[in-house]
């Protein structure tokens, strides 16, 4: 079949971001139970790694290697959330007493973005991002006299993460579900996992947010795919090594 540019509906695009959660590592690599991240502005993927080494033998390029790659990224935030300070280096022990320069919590991170297209604009759909074993750096923090022209103190920190295992695949540090890929049900019992829930009633008890592992998540939604699609259509993996 001939090859078509542009169908209605398929005019694709990706933006904004909402819906972010801090899930704080405990020491046994675990995660606390998650808290919302108000005012977060923005999350930039940097990955890095995966660069080419050529091969030569016989007087020609013989093979090309490339090294593992890595996860990491930049967050930017208007505010956040209390339980961030521990992995922001910092230390409360009075209460309103906050000491720098302490030892930083590795972290888990979920957020949102949107999946448009040009029928249903932002209501098409949405990608949740979930982030793993991350470690936040040293950030510089600019505090400027209020004039004429206020604007809100924009917070930045960059990230690194250590990959961790899923059984068939390579390590990972981050996982990616698209809503319009997956099963209906099988994402909200996911979302009532990642946001926790509220009680209905009698008989029903709420949920704090957790942040499944990577393998989890893979198991929730695999049972809902045939075999055939099951390892590229309900969730992408990024932050393997090649």
């Amino acid at each position: 079949m001939k090859l078509v540019w542009d169908k209605t509906s398929e005019r694709l695009y990706e933006t904004g971001t909402d819906r972010g959660v801090l899930f704080v590592q405990k020491f046994d690599g675990s995660y606390e139970s998650g808290v919302a991240w108000n005012g977060l502005t923005s999350v930039t993927e940097s990955p890095s790694g995966a660069e080419a080494n050529d091969q030569y033998a016989d007087n020609i390029k013989y093979l090309t290697l490339r090294s593992a790659e890595e996860f990491g990224g930049t967050i930017e935030a208007f505010m956040y959330p209390d339980e961030w300070g521990i992995c922001d280096g910092s230390a409360e022990p009075v209460e309103g007493i906050v000491l720098g320069q302490q030892s930083r919590r590795p972290f888990g991170l979920s957020y949102r973005t949107i999946l448009g297209n040009d029928t249903q604009y932002n209501d098409h759909g949405y990608k949740i991002h979930l982030v793993y074993n991350a470690t936040a750096s040293p950030s510089e923090k600019q505090y400027q006299t209020v004039n004429d022209s206020p604007e809100a103190i924009s917070f930045s920190w960059e990230f690194s993460c250590t990959k961790i295992d899923v059984p068939g695949y390579k390590p990972v540090a981050s996982l990616t579900i698209d809503s319009t890929r997956v099963d209906a049900e099988a994402l909200k019992k996911f979302e009532d996992i990642l946001y926790g829930t509220n009680s209905s009633g009698e008989g029903t008890t709420a949920s704090e947010p957790t942040l499944p592992s990577p393998a989890e998540v893979l198991e929730m939604f695999a049972k809902t795919s045939t075999p055939s699609d099951s390892s590229t259509k309900d969730t992408e993996t990024s932050g393997t090594g090649a």
